[in-house]
């Protein structure tokens, strides 16, 4: 348990981890590893030791449950879908579909069909994780420890794994419709004769256009950590404050996040649509 207000903090952001310990190593209770094991984390040192490869849990569990939540209610949908009057969740539905195929028609100006499906589920997947942050941030937390999980985070995109591994795949698309759009020559001819058309000034722009090129992810997974990030910070200082305090303060930031949550996953749909049709410009 929180015994000050930092260790309040520092266990309501810290991610149920799961990785590998060296033999030898010893552990926040005192025990010492006999030889290399995978385990969880009991604390965020232990984290930070299992490196690279150790598994956000946490992250993992709640993004592909929102994922399935998205997939359940989109099917439900298609499969009860009536021409006649429809129901609420129906209309709900439809006007994302539509929302998103306008955004779609408005921004990308190549022709794919994977676009508009893709920006939908990017879309709605990133409005339910950040729509997480709703929960009031002892509850899911509480629950864990009960069950024996000493910390457990719930908002996936308040994770810079979650919203890396998201980025990631957007960039993996980029690349890979920039060679099949363009050629492997096309494209590297875009990215050393842009922006000046002089064969002696090829190196910087490669400099320039890599450099482009490899902040697109990082730009897209760092906007959306870290206004969520954000967020959580200050429901966390808020559930720091006397309960009498804590409802004055709670509503309204929850009341902003209204904006907030929908806003982001309409930015990362966004960035993603745009950096995808420049992928596909000079097609011929």
């Amino acid at each position: 348990m929180a015994t000050s207000s930092a260790d309040y903090i520092q266990h309501h952001l810290q991610n149920l981890t799961y990785g590998k310990l060296p033999a030898g190593y010893e552990r926040y209770d005192g025990s010492v590893v006999q030889e290399a094991t995978w385990t969880l984390a009991q604390s965020g040192a232990e984290a930070t030791d299992m490196g690279f490869m150790a598994f956000h849990i946490d992250t993992l569990g709640w993004s592909v449950f929102m994922g399935l939540v998205f997939l359940f209610i989109f099917r439900t949908v298609a499969k009860k879908a009536t021409a006649g009057i429809p129901g609420k969740t129906q209309n709900v539905v439809e006007m994302v579909v539509e929302f998103v195929q306008g955004v779609v028609k408005d921004t990308f100006h190549g022709r794919n069909a994977l676009v508009a499906p893709l920006a939908l589920t990017i879309f709605v997947w990133v409005f339910l994780m950040n729509s997480l942050k709703w929960i009031p941030v002892d509850y899911i937390p509480g629950l864990a420890k009960v069950l024996g999980l000493d910390y457990f985070k719930i908002v996936p995109t308040a994770d810079p794994n979650g919203t890396f591994g998201i980025s990631l795949g957007v960039f993996i698309l980029i690349i890979f419709y920039s060679f099949k759009v363009k050629g492997f020559g096309g494209f590297i001819k875009e990215l050393s004769f842009t922006p000046f058309k002089h064969w002696a000034l090829i190196p910087f722009n490669l400099f320039l256009e890599i450099l482009g090129l490899l902040t697109k992810p990082l730009s897209l997974a760092l906007r959306l950590f870290g206004n969520m990030y954000a967020g959580e910070v200050v429901f966390i200082l808020i559930a720091l404050l006397p309960f009498y305090l804590q409802w004055g303060l709670n509503v309204p930031w929850a009341i902003f996040h209204i904006l907030v949550i929908p806003l982001q996953a309409f930015i990362f749909m966004v960035l993603t649509v745009v950096y995808l049709s420049a992928a596909h410009e000079d097609a011929h």
